[in-house]
């Protein structure tokens, strides 16, 4: 067996109504001074409101920051950070989707004042320390509670990574009970996103692919497998929510150490350019992109199918399994009412060569794919998703 690392958060809880203790655990864990990252779309909720009467019930006080924004810019990051340094807070709660958390993660660390984000993107660059840090997931795609992984998006489009286990939280909160309400749309996305976490991890060409990811990603696959369309099209089913935040957490905790590849590569500039959400642009690529890496290393494929769809393992052929196995993950999207091309997000043909230009700079990514790409390659990916 090769060597290899594994990191993960310090402590994670799991409870249905464990938002509830929230003070508690901050009081224990951080002090009484903290601030907490959302969005707007979080304040509309309730779910908010409920975590600040449980901090406030035990005597924390709270510096609240609710301006997060999906695929979070710099200077939101940057203003979060200077208001946690003039609150001289003692630690961050963030609470929401990946942006949130992702924003929570940084602030963290740029919130004791010793590093700038200019500086700390890439591998290994953050050197900390940082601020205690709890993490509060609301919805199950990002898997960011347990990931050492915070995506920034610079300039007009570009994204890029500050990548470090120093990012990993102090506890990670994950109470169901927060994705009852997520819209059925936004189910599918980050389900669909999760999923397509275990699979990357799964077939990672990285020299760190170690035989815990793989074990996590396939009992992801396992439980996301037969939930998603039960937490999309039934959202108030408890036991299909808690199976969907358990498995992205694992598919999280499987990718944050053996990363993921291509689909994100080509995800990335679709989001940049067009604003599409995350998670879809995941789901609009990952056919193309899974078929593609098939063709020559199918084996991966073929070993995760039947955790996803048992009725695939009856298929002995290893490369018809694969590739039954990319047949049915764009089915379940479309069963899951997700679109399936990227006209159907108004995006023009003739801008398709920039994104492929644009995806072959995420290099971080590419490098894990089981299946080099060319430019062209990448080109015709996205042409057939068109």
């Amino acid at each position: 067996m090769k060597p290899f690392n594994f990191n993960t958060s310090a402590s994670i809880r799991f409870g249905a109504g464990l938002l509830a203790q929230i003070g508690d655990m901050t009081k224990a864990e951080i002090g009484s001074r903290v601030l907490l990252v959302t969005d707007p779309g979080m304040m509309a909720t309730g779910i908010v409101e409920k975590a600040l009467a449980a901090l406030q019930e035990a005597g924390v006080a709270v510096t609240l920051y609710q301006d997060v924004k999906a695929d979070p810019p710099e200077e939101v990051i940057n203003h979060c950070a200077q208001l946690a340094i003039q609150s001289k807070v003692q630690g961050v709660i963030g609470l929401g989707g990946g942006s949130s958390l992702d924003v929570a993660k940084l602030v963290a660390l740029l919130g004791m004042g010793r590093e700038s984000l200019k500086d700390v993107y890439g591998v290994g660059n953050a050197k900390g320390p940082r601020l205690p840090l709890i993490l509060v997931p609301t919805t199950s795609g990002t898997g960011s509670e347990v990931t050492p992984i915070s995506i920034v998006t610079t300039g007009e489009s570009e994204k890029m990574g500050v990548v470090s286990p120093v990012l990993l939280p102090d506890i990670a909160l994950l109470d169901p009970e927060l994705t009852l309400g997520l819209p059925p749309h936004i189910t599918a996305a980050t389900g669909i996103d999760a999923m397509v976490h275990a699979i990357e991890a799964y077939a990672s060409a990285s020299p760190n692919n170690n035989p815990i990811s793989r074990k996590l990603s396939t009992e992801a696959l396992q439980l996301m497998g037969a939930s998603l369309e039960t937490a999309v099209h039934s959202g108030d089913n408890i036991q299909a929510r808690s199976d969907m935040l358990l498995g992205s957490m694992l598919a999280g905790q499987a990718f944050a150490n053996s990363p993921v590849a291509a689909v994100h590569a080509l995800a990335y500039p679709i989001g940049g350019h067009f604003h599409v959400p995350h998670g879809l642009s995941n789901a609009l690529v990952l056919p193309y992109v899974l078929r593609f890496n098939a063709e020559v290393a199918p084996e991966p494929y073929a070993e995760i199918a039947g955790f996803a769809f048992p009725e695939l393992a009856k298929i002995t052929d290893v490369k018809e399994r694969a590739m039954a196995f990319c047949d049915a993950m764009a089915a379940l999207s479309q069963r899951c009412g997700l679109q399936q091309s990227l006209r159907e997000m108004d995006i023009p043909k003739d801008v398709l060569p920039k994104l492929a230009s644009d995806a072959m700079n995420q290099t971080r990514l590419l490098v894990n794919n089981p299946r080099e790409l060319s430019e062209a390659d990448v080109l015709g990916i996205y042409t057939a998703a068109w």
